[in-house]
């Protein structure tokens, strides 16, 4: 049997849900669940819910309880779903944590939406989680970078590397 799957939801753009009459949004619910039961994916995995935040909200101290929820964590395989604005500094901030696979994912539009970039994003998370070495990734917009080189390039709406190296997947 595969090996159990750790998923921290920080909160972050892919749990939003309208909240009231004037289309504001709110952080909910994580979504991840919802989505890997409705694609039906066979995989053991344990949810836990750290944050309900957008991500430009997120303090020192949030990121400290992320990372500490990570460094505990009895898997070795950990997703966590972020907002994207800071996503790139928070996955920096585990770099320390050498021992774990670590892949951070969100998305652009709230999971709810039909058009949101979110179930692809946890499909290529789920998938790099299982097959990259430890170290701290980031899967988005179809690619897995480096926690290091990672950028997200708020014109083009996607992740980037910043090393010109693209993405690691493309080198196995």
């Amino acid at each position: 049997m595969a090996e159990m799957i750790k998923i921290i939801s920080a909160g972050g753009t892919i749990d939003k849900i309208y909240f009231d009459a004037n289309s504001e949004f709110q952080v909910g619910d994580p979504q991840i669940h919802h989505i890997l039961a409705e694609a039906n994916v066979a995989l053991d995995y344990e949810l836990e819910s750290v944050l309900r935040k957008d991500s430009l909200d997120l303090t020192d101290d949030d990121r400290q309880l992320i990372f500490n929820k990570v460094q505990v964590s009895p898997q070795k395989r950990i997703i966590v779903t972020h907002g994207t604005d800071t996503m790139a500094t928070t996955a920096r901030v585990l770099e320390g944590i050498t021992d774990k696979v670590i892949v951070f994912t969100g998305s652009m539009e709230p999971a709810k939406l039909k058009s949101s970039d979110a179930i692809f994003n946890v499909g290529c998370a789920i998938t790099a989680v299982q097959l990259l070495p430890p170290g701290v990734y980031i899967a988005m917009n179809g690619q897995v970078l480096h926690a290091a080189q990672a950028n997200k390039n708020l014109k083009a709406k996607r992740f980037e590397s910043s090393d010109g190296e693209g993405p690691i997947l493309s080198k196995v």
